[in-house]
């Protein structure tokens, strides 16, 4: 039998899933999750780091994700000094990087079909006033 059917449901911090695939994507699903955690996978960033590499994401929904990965275990938060300006970095955690071969994976696969079915481009950076 296969361990995500042992059950009827899987269980995590009080939250009750109807299997672990349900869990991963709970934990890692969505637009902007899997984007970041990719970006945290070889080193910290700071926030404004993250910005400029996410340059399509709002600061709204970039704070809220991170809000949640952090809350979820999967990336740290460490804020270094008391008085402005501070500086906020952004890790993986050791359960976040258990993750980083499957973004691997991902980013193999993103890649195939890519260069099966489509093309790599490049667009032009936009100007800062």
């Amino acid at each position: 039998m296969k361990t995500e059917c042992i059950g009827d449901h899987v269980k995590l911090k009080g939250k009750t899933y109807p299997c672990t695939v349900s869990l991963t994507m709970d934990l890692v699903g969505g637009k902007w999750k899997a984007v970041i955690l990719y970006h945290l996978k070889n080193e910290a960033k700071r926030y404004s780091e993250l910005r400029k590499e996410l340059a399509t994401v709002t600061e709204m929904t970039l704070s809220l994700q991170l809000k949640q990965l952090e809350k979820d275990g999967l990336v740290s938060r460490k804020v270094f000094g008391k008085k402005p300006p501070i500086k906020v970095v952004y890790s993986l955690t050791d359960l976040g990087k258990t993750f980083i071969p499957v973004l691997e994976v991902i980013t193999e696969w993103g890649n195939r079909v890519v260069i099966e079915n489509g093309e790599f481009i490049n667009v032009p950076e936009k100007e800062s006033n």
